[in-house]
C-alpha cells in the first residue's frame, strides 16, 4: 500500500462485468478531476493468442485439462507485483495492450491476438486503477493485495456470470455456444483456486443476483436485466460506512447483515457513486498531501 502513490484494483472473471463497473470509476475519475493511469489484466497475460492455443494443446497431450487463462501459470503475475510496487514507491510504471479484435488492431496498428510495445506510465499521476482476473492475488509467488489500497470484486452468481460470457463470447467474438462452455468446463478448477480466493481479500464486493429464473445458463436467450436483479454489497471492514445514509439515499434498499447492504439492481451505479467516491477521494487527498 502507499500513500503517495494508491493503486485501485478491481477484480473479476471473464463475463462478471468489470468493463461496466470501470466506466462507473471512469465518471467519478472525471468528475473529481482525479488524474488515474489504467491498466488492464490482460496486458499480463503470458501468451500471445497463438502461442496460447499451442500451450493448451500441449497441456492436453500431457493429460491437463485445467489450464486456461484464469490459471496463475499463464499470467506474468510477478510483472504486474513488480509494476505495482513500482508505482507504490515512484508514481511511475510501465504497462501494454492485448489487442482483441479488429477494431482495437485498426487503432493500435497491432494484429488482433497480440500485444503493443510496453510504454511508460504517462507522468503525475494520482492512482493506478487496475482492472482485470488476477487484481488481489495471494500466492506463494506474489501478493498483489498487499500492495493495492482499495480492493473491489465485481461478483455476479455464477449462473449469471456464464450467461454474461456466454452472450457477449457469441455476439462480439463470434464464439460457439458449445466452445464458450467448453471454455467454462476448462476454466473452472483455476475458477475456484485462483478467482474465488481473491474475494476474501477485496474490500468491497457487489455481487449481482438476478431475481429471475437462470437454472440452465447454457439456452438463456437474454441477459436478465438490471430491473431483474439485486446487488448485494458486502464491505470487507464497515467500520466507518454510514449505513443508514445509503439505505436512505437509494431507494429500496436495506442492510442483510452487518456487513452487507442489499439495492436494486438498477442503482449499481448510484450505489457505487456513493460508497467509492468519498474512498477514492480519501486516497487522492491523502496522497497529494504526502507528495507536496
Amino acid at each position: 500500500m502507499s500513500s503517495k502513490y494508491p493503486i485501485i484494483s478491481v477484480t473479476g472473471s471473464s463475463g462478471a462485468g468489470t468493463s461496466t463497473v470501470k466506466k462507473t470509476f471512469d465518471q467519478i475519475f472525471r468528475r473529481e478531476k482525479i488524474s488515474a493511469v489504467s491498466i488492464e489484466g490482460d496486458a499480463f497475460h503470458r501468451y500471445n493468442r497463438a502461442d496460447m492455443r499451442a500451450e493448451l494443446e500441449r497441456r492436453k497431450a500431457e493429460g491437463d485439462d485445467t489450464f486456461s487463462h484464469f490459471s496463475y501459470v499463464a499470467n506474468e503475475l510477478g510483472e504486474l507485483e513488480r509494476v505495482f510496487r513500482e508505482y507504490g514507491k515512484t508514481g511511475k510504471g510501465r504497462t501494454r495492450t492485448y489487442v482483441h479484435d479488429a477494431e482495437e488492431a485498426e487503432k493500435t496498428g497491432v494484429p488482433p491476438g497480440e500485444f503493443t510495445a510496453w510504454a511508460p506510465f504517462p507522468d503525475e499521476s494520482d492512482l493506478l486503477f487496475y482492472e482485470g482476473l488476477h487484481g488481489s492475488v495471494v500466492n506463494d509467488e506474489v501478493n498483489l493485495a498487499a500492495l493495492a489500497d482499495l480492493k473491489i470484486g465485481v461478483v455476479p452468481v455464477i449462473n449469471l456470470e456464464w450467461i454474461q460470457k456466454i452472450h457477449r463470447d457469441r455476439e462480439s467474438r463470434g464464439y460457439s455456444t458449445e466452445a464458450v462452455t467448453d471454455t467454462i468446463l476448462r476454466r473452472m478448477h483455476a475458477y475456484v483456486h485462483c478467482i474465488c480466493p481473491q474475494f476474501t481479500e477485496t474490500d468491497v464486493n457487489f455481487q449481482r443476483v438476478p431475481m429471475v429464473d437462470t437454472s440452465n445458463p447454457f439456452i438463456a436467450r437474454w441477459i436478465p436485466t438490471p430491473d431483474e436483479s439485486l446487488i448485494v454489497i458486502r464491505f470487507r471492514n464497515p467500520r466507518g460506512i454510514d449505513f443508514p445514509y445509503l439505505t436512505s439515499m437509494i431507494n429500496g434498499s436495506w442492510m442483510s447483515r452487518a456487513n452487507s447492504i442489499v439495492v436494486p439492481g438498477n442503482k449499481l451505479d448510484l450505489a457505487m457513486q456513493l460508497i467509492l467516491t468519498p474512498l477514492i477521494e480519501r486516497l487522492v487527498t491523502t496522497a497529494r498531501k504526502q507528495r507536496r
